[in-house]
């Protein structure tokens, strides 16, 4: 069925296509959430989105890049330390409740 969706599916604009993932992934959207995808919408979003990072990169040297993703990545995920010689320890010291 889902090979049947995929070769009827309307052609694509010119600029850019849709990989397979990415419309396997609209259907399953459209399939699970009963919404509808405008895939000439979708594409041209794409474009304007690949055409923003080819300007953020034209603009700013690599190092100063990976030193802004460094950090966005630090925010986004703290590090989490876990002790795990005190944890065996807190463990070996509970004695199981006698039922």
């Amino acid at each position: 069925m889902i090979r049947r969706i995929i070769r009827k599916r309307r052609p694509a604009p010119t600029l850019t296509g849709i990989s397979l993932e990415e419309e396997l992934a609209l259907i399953r959207v459209e399939l699970m959430y009963g919404l509808r995808v405008d895939r000439e919408e979708y594409l041209r979003r794409k474009v304007d989105e690949r055409n923003e990072m080819v300007t953020r990169m034209r603009e700013r040297e690599p190092a100063e890049m990976l030193a802004d993703l460094r950090g966005s990545l630090e925010r986004t995920v703290r590090p989490t330390v876990v002790d795990l010689h005190s944890r065996r320890q807190a463990r070996s010291h509970q004695d199981p409740e006698p039922a």
